[in-house]
């Protein structure tokens, strides 16, 4: 939050006459753990009148329901009483509220955001997350990229020291600061284990996007290789001492060490049979696939969603979050799969991809993806059309 500089008010001091001084104080505050904006504004010794005065002008304007913990906002008070206000949720979501004669007037502020399309270039010696913060990007990109390679890379287990990602992403800028990445349109990832991946993404006549290879083959297949964007595995399927019940036994699953509240996907297309507390599995959600496959979700702390017996759901959906609920001995997901009633390793099974693209389309992807493939092996920044290129 920025505060008004010294020499501002100096000026708007030297410029009041000399009958009557101007005095003004500026109030930076936080929302604090159960405090409404109108507590908030009390608890900054804002007289009663004013305070309602500054939600009246809101209304209608700021949902007050969205105001979270650690919001900033600023007081700006002219001889006691209140000049100007403003409030911020982020570098995007800021809203105000002026004095216009005996009246105030809210409104949100304006932010300018420009749409770049950018080269994010990673090398890996540790993990993603330190690749991106050395190349200089937001870590988030990880989290894009990890989208992207969903079928075919687990950034967690399948990542070595000398991997290197490339991705032609759009950013959303203001004031050359990167506020979020949209949509990827290419992406390459060349890995020591996983060897070299390649996608493009492709809006089909119908109007929906997907990713495809070099060829045509479609980048999805019918099962993701994990339930997580990215999570490390903190214990395999097979036998194993369990921690809470100190004796030898079978594990049937994966689990994943992961912060509660994280969400959780469908692996794929399917339907809920089970969306309950399930005694030593805490709350569970299971679901049935095609071919005789199901998968089960253990010791979550909500459910997504329309997550109920019945309901269908679609793969990369979120069906619920992490948590560690039942006979759990800390946060994470355990992650089963069966197969003809019998449970299988997650990590093992080798799924078929979707449809190709149709032949008629073959034509104008291979154009779009070759001219896409040059921008993907270009160093500079290109800027979206119509804007002129940044800086590389």
């Amino acid at each position: 939050m920025r505060i008004a500089p010294l020499c501002l008010l100096a000026a708007l001091l030297a410029g009041a006459s000399s009958e009557a001084a101007v005095r003004y104080e500026i109030k930076n505050r936080r929302i604090e753990p159960r405090q409404t904006l109108a507590g908030a504004l009390h608890e900054a010794q804002l007289p009663d009148t004013q305070v309602t005065a500054v939600i009246a002008a809101l209304e209608g304007v700021f949902d007050f329901r969205k105001s979270r913990v650690g919001d900033q906002f600023r007081l700006v008070l002219r001889n006691g009483e209140l000049d100007f206000f403003d409030y911020r949720q982020s570098m995007v979501d800021e809203w105000q509220v002026r004095r216009d004669g005996e009246k105030y007037v809210g409104s949100k502020r304006a932010i300018e955001v420009e749409k770049q399309v950018a080269v994010v270039a990673l090398e890996i010696q540790t993990s993603l997350y330190e690749a991106a913060v050395d190349a200089g990007e937001d870590p988030a990109i990880g989290m894009v990229l990890a989208d992207v390679f969903a079928w075919d890379i687990d950034f967690y287990r399948d990542v070595r020291k000398g991997d290197t990602a490339r991705a032609l992403v759009e950013k959303f800028v203001s004031k050359g600061r990167v506020l979020r990445y949209g949509e990827v349109l290419a992406a390459q990832y060349t890995g020591g284990l996983v060897g070299p991946k390649k996608v493009f993404r492709y809006v089909l006549p119908d109007g929906q996007p997907n990713y495809f290879q070099e060829d045509g083959a479609s980048a999805k297949k019918t099962f993701l290789k994990s339930p997580l964007k990215y999570a490390h595995v903190t214990s395999k399927f097979g036998s194993r001492f369990h921690p809470v019940l100190q004796y030898l036994k079978n594990h049937n699953g994966v689990d994943y060490g992961t912060p509660i509240g994280t969400p959780v996907w469908a692996v794929a297309d399917g339907t809920v049979t089970q969306a309950a507390y399930s005694g030593a599995a805490g709350n569970m959600v299971v679901l049935r696939h095609a071919n005789g496959y199901e998968t089960q979700y253990m010791h979550l702390s909500k459910f997504g969603e329309g997550i109920r017996v019945g309901s269908r759901v679609s793969q990369k959906q979120v069906i619920a979050y992490s948590g560690n609920t039942g006979r759990s001995t800390g946060p994470h997901l355990h992650f089963g799969m069966k197969r003809g009633g019998g449970y299988t390793n997650p990590l093992n099974q080798k799924f078929p991809r979707a449809d190709p693209l149709p032949k008629t389309l073959l034509p104008d992807f291979l154009a779009k993806a070759q001219e896409l493939a040059g921008q993907l092996e270009a160093v500079s920044v290109a800027a979206v059309a119509g804007q002129a290129p940044a800086a590389p």
